[in-house]
């Protein structure tokens, strides 16, 4: 991969590794509702459809010479349209389902890793302040690098989005 570094490069093979070995490990009844879900996504599942009702109607609408008339007031139509939608409607379910807990697994890995990340950047800038003091540099003095150097406890923060969000709907 020409223009990554090798970090970024190693970061990407093992998320797609990640995502193969997940796949793999879905069960046949899962990996059929993605594929019906899939399928009737597409358009081809739609001209199909377009093919097969117009036929239908055409029919029994006597428009297709030969055609036996099985269904004149289209109550079966209705009744195969009604199953076909309960079916789809079911596996467009499933499948938004497991997309949601890998959605909340991304989220997790990001919440992990902004985390770790702002651990890293507090600590850095510890060190760096703590450089700029020893050199004389005025700048080590700014009042916001005290509160930039203390770490953050992700509950408090949770606590506190709680009692804002908590504050405000009261306050409506």
């Amino acid at each position: 991969m020409e223009g990554l570094s090798k970090v970024v490069e190693r970061n990407i093979r093992a998320l797609i590794h990640r995502r193969r070995e997940q796949d793999r490990r879905r069960g046949f009844e899962d990996r059929l509702a993605d594929r019906i879900t899939r399928f009737t996504g597409s358009m081809r599942f739609v001209y199909i459809h377009v093919v097969l009702v117009g036929v239908w109607i055409a029919g029994n609408l006597g428009w297709i010479p030969g055609f036996p008339r099985f269904d004149p007031s289209f109550v079966v139509l209705a009744m195969f349209a009604s199953v076909e939608a309960i079916f789809l409607s079911t596996f467009v379910l499933i499948t938004q389902n497991r997309m949601a807990e890998l959605a909340d697994d991304r989220a997790e890995l990001d919440v992990q890793i902004s985390l770790l990340s702002e651990h890293e950047i507090t600590r850095l800038i510890t060190l760096v302040t703590e450089m700029a003091r020893k050199m004389e540099i005025p700048q080590a003095e700014d009042p916001e690098l005290r509160e930039l150097e203390q770490d953050v406890a992700p509950e408090k923060v949770l606590d506190q989005i709680d009692r804002d969000e908590q504050s405000i709907t009261e306050g409506e």
